[in-house]
């Protein structure tokens, strides 16, 4: 069963700041970015939406320490790891390493570590708020937390 899931992306001129360095805000897009894509490769999608019914995944719970920069055109892997599945709740942890700098290959270097915790929420096509649901049951089959690791340093 899927616990793991790594994405490898480029850092883009448009995440930099002034000093080139990517702005803290982008790694919770990526870690975002990295959720959608694993939830994707399982055939699924964070949003549905039918019969004016909608579900989808709220986001409870976001971190991010920082430990290296990222810079324009370096590579990074973001890895996701399932922490924690809950009936109704799934926690990610993801370890951000650089693998290429500023276009060549480099030895992984740790540059953050993140968390995000998600909630499962539906509603109805005549309600206005959104209610806390298990998960979906196709999907939650398909997930398993990953084994622990030691923390990062």
């Amino acid at each position: 069963m899927p616990s793991e899931f790594t994405l490898d992306r480029h850092v883009e001129f448009s995440e930099t700041d002034m000093a080139g360095i990517v702005h803290f805000s982008h790694f919770f897009r990526y870690m975002e970015e990295t959720e959608h894509a694993f939830v994707h490769s399982l055939g699924f999608s964070l949003h549905r939406q039918e019969r004016g019914a909608m579900s989808g995944f709220a986001r409870v719970h976001a971190e991010c320490d920082y430990r290296a920069p990222l810079r324009y055109h370096d590579t990074v892997a973001v890895r996701l790891r399932v922490e924690r599945k809950g009936t109704r709740s799934l926690s990610y942890r993801f370890l951000f390493r650089k693998i290429a700098d500023r276009g060549r290959a480099c030895a992984p270097v740790e540059v953050a570590v993140g968390r995000m915790t998600v909630v499962h929420v539906t509603r109805g096509a005549e309600e206005d708020a959104f209610e806390a649901a298990e998960l979906p049951p196709e999907l939650a089959r398909r997930l398993e937390p990953a084994p622990s690791e030691p923390e990062s340093e």
